[in-house]
């Protein structure tokens, strides 16, 4: 996703409905993956996020390329906004110092030294992170397998939606699946989208609106902050969770979530689920389109667009996968279209979900979606459209 993460204090869980939503707002506090290495962790259910990578890397060899090559720096600063943790933004980080190494033996330089930021929200499972960098920095060594320059890492907790680093202080910034995370829950949402818990055919206008407000003011201010704190012709690589249609409740970018409102729906009838409640909770992300994307950073000026691309991926992450290679890393029942694709929405939704509705729902709640994924997925074509964009900081 990145896609962006966390779960509220486990002392506000009980609290009433109007407590939470005074606190519902502080997205940056409460939004996480799941963390550890658990059956519903990020890190065991993040193999769509890792195709999505997959299939930018040659747009980002391309952008890494180009820096290089036009800022010969002794020392390259490389950002990984919204980096969760697990293998993914491992990948992105090694595929980057490849390509720099690659160069260096070329063009018979000295290696740069790598300083590299790993951004998410303050609860993202941080210590995760850590732990894997010894193991990885050994590995990227035996697969460069000539000396390359130090590589020293720096966890940077804090919203992107706000500065995070100092002037001028980077060279290469890069986030997959986590700009579609809003800041916060749009003003005036709440109650005017009754059990709909995201955007949908049926969803007031006033609520379309407000959402795509959210999303205009959220990513100029992101662009803002980062024209700040990258190096002149510093590169941006850029992949959003969106959609190729006009209208942002298309089907293409709200099924997802249409579907998760039909369990806890179902919920709301048998009396499990508070009705209040279900009306009250709505998703703080939005998919844009191509064109949205791009008239933010035109709008806001910081940046000249090089390159914007639109790709899909299955919803079912294991379509494409080497079936060897997938046999490693998941148990037998994960070969199941509609519990694969719960795992991922778990993963990502999990804390959203305990914060609003408690912990003793949370079983409940996924095993109504994977019926209801199953079903889908055995009669469509799912599919999800990602938006990736390549900027470069204008002098």
């Amino acid at each position: 996703m990145h896609l962006y993460k966390s779960v509220w204090q486990g002392e506000y869980i009980n609290k009433s409905i109007s407590t939470f939503k005074e606190r519902k707002m502080e997205v940056a506090q409460v939004l996480h993956m799941n963390g550890s290495v658990g059956e519903a962790s990020y890190a065991n259910n993040s193999l769509l996020q890792q195709k999505v990578i997959s299939l930018t890397k040659l747009l980002r060899d391309e952008a890494v390329t180009n820096l290089y090559c036009n800022t010969l720096p002794k020392s390259l600063a490389i950002a990984d906004l919204g980096c969760s943790f697990g293998p993914n933004t491992m990948l992105v980080i090694s595929g980057i110092i490849k390509v720099v190494e690659k160069l260096c033996q070329e063009l018979n330089h000295k290696s740069p030294e790598y300083k590299v930021f790993l951004n998410d929200l303050p609860k993202n499972d941080f210590n995760n992170l850590f732990m894997s960098l010894g193991a990885f920095k050994e590995k990227l060594r035996d697969e460069i397998k000539t000396e390359m320059g130090p590589c020293y890492f720096f966890g940077v907790p804090g919203s992107f939606y706000s500065r995070i680093f100092p002037d001028n202080s980077l060279h290469f910034v890069h986030s997959s699946y986590s700009l579609q995370w809003l800041s916060k829950v749009p003003k005036g949402v709440d109650n005017n989208n009754k059990g709909k818990i995201y955007l949908a055919s049926t969803s007031p206008s006033s609520v379309l609106k407000a959402y795509y407000k959210q999303f205009q003011t959220d990513f100029s201010l992101f662009l803002k902050c980062r024209a700040q704190e990258l190096f002149e012709n510093g590169h941006m690589i850029l992949t959003f969770l969106g959609r190729k249609s006009d209208d942002p409740s298309s089907k293409e970018c709200c099924y997802i979530w249409e579907l998760m409102a039909m369990a806890l729906n179902d919920m709301v009838l048998q009396g499990i689920i508070d009705e209040e409640k279900l009306n009250s909770f709505n998703i703080p992300n939005y998919y844009p389109s191509p064109i949205e994307v791009k008239l933010e950073v035109l709008t806001e000026g910081s940046f000249t667009i090089n390159r914007l691309e639109v790709s899909e991926v299955n919803w079912n992450a294991l379509d494409d996968l080497n079936a060897f290679e997938f046999e490693s890393r998941k148990p037998e029942s994960l070969r199941h279209n509609g519990y694969n694709m719960a795992q991922c929405i778990r993963a990502v939704a999990e804390p959203l979900l305990v914060s609003h509705f408690g912990k003793d729902v949370i079983e409940d709640i996924f095993d109504r979606y994977k019926r209801i994924l199953t079903d889908r997925m055995s009669k469509e074509r799912t599919k999800f459209t990602n938006i990736t964009i390549l900027l470069t900081k204008k002098p």
